[in-house]
């Protein structure tokens, strides 16, 4: 009677431990690794964005057209089937997926001259089977994509020029926070005659303030038609300075960031072999 008693006791305890490891284990493995990565493309304003699809990790079998289609939820804002495509009108002469590819899985959409409200989130579907009211809708891939401002601090002599890089076409004009005031005001405007000191580069997207001052020294902002910042530059002028510029550094297209990587838990093959040992040592000894 006292061993099965004491048999009995063995067992619970065991049961018990084997729980107890068991929800350790739940608890410090990341339950993002069960979970399906969302690639984030992280870029800059002017630059060019690639978001990574490719419809063969979702379809068996090769669908007999390919139509790709991509959105913005809930906004729709890039469709291509054959030779037909389309694209939002904010997007306009910006998107393209390469016909060349896509026959053979690559459905990537390409955004050139990415904008600061371009950010956001992206689906891919196929569309396959049936006429084009009977059409079905095949989930591909969702991205993130982040667009940055350029930020960069710049030092320059008296006398000397400061080129602003406008960086896109879409730069809609130009403010100017002096250091010592809170206000800002214009300096250029897009479509606006400037003024002696300031030149719109005939070709390129920059813009060149001439002779500079000490009462040039500040903050200026290239501002996009929403008033977002695509630049923003702090200028010294100084007679001790000789012309130097810091620039952040550029982040490139990348599909997964580190910042965005899951974080695996190194320690958790180490837990669960802990917990097999314990385990087979508990039966060992009951």
């Amino acid at each position: 009677m006292s061993q099965t008693a004491d048999t009995m006791g063995t067992r619970n305890w065991f049961f018990v431990s084997l729980f107890g490891h068991c929800f350790l284990l739940g608890g410090l493995v990341d339950p993002s690794l069960s979970l399906p990565l969302t690639p984030s493309v992280v870029t800059h304003v002017g630059q060019r964005a690639v978001l990574p699809c490719s419809w063969k990790s979702r379809l068996d079998l090769s669908p007999p057209s390919c139509h790709v289609q991509w959105i913005n939820p809930p906004q729709t804002v890039f469709e291509s089937s054959g030779d037909e495509s389309w694209q939002a009108a904010e997007f306009e002469g910006r998107m393209d997926v390469s016909e060349d590819k896509l026959g053979s899985g690559d459905c990537s959409l390409i955004i050139s001259d990415v904008q600061i409200a371009d950010t956001g989130r992206y689906e891919s579907f196929m569309v396959v089977d049936g006429d084009r009211s009977k059409k079905t809708r095949v989930f591909i891939q969702s991205v993130k994509l982040s667009v940055l401002d350029h930020k960069s601090r710049q030092s320059r002599g008296p006398g000397e020029d400061l080129v602003l890089d406008l960086h896109t076409a879409k730069s809609l004009r130009v403010v100017y926070q002096d250091t010592n005031n809170s206000d800002w005001s214009v300096v250029w405007v897009r479509g606006e005659p400037g003024s002696d000191r300031l030149e719109k580069h005939p070709s390129s997207e920059q813009l060149t303030v001439k002779s500079l001052t000490r009462s040039d020294r500040g903050t200026y902002k290239v501002l996009d038609k929403h008033g977002l910042a695509v630049s923003t530059v702090q200028l010294s002028v100084d007679v001790n300075y000789k012309s130097a510029s810091v620039q952040l550094p550029q982040v490139t297209d990348s599909p997964f960031p580190t910042g965005d990587a899951p974080k695996h838990t190194s320690s958790a093959p180490l837990l669960f072999l802990s917990a097999l040992v314990s385990t087979f040592t508990i039966l060992h000894f009951s």
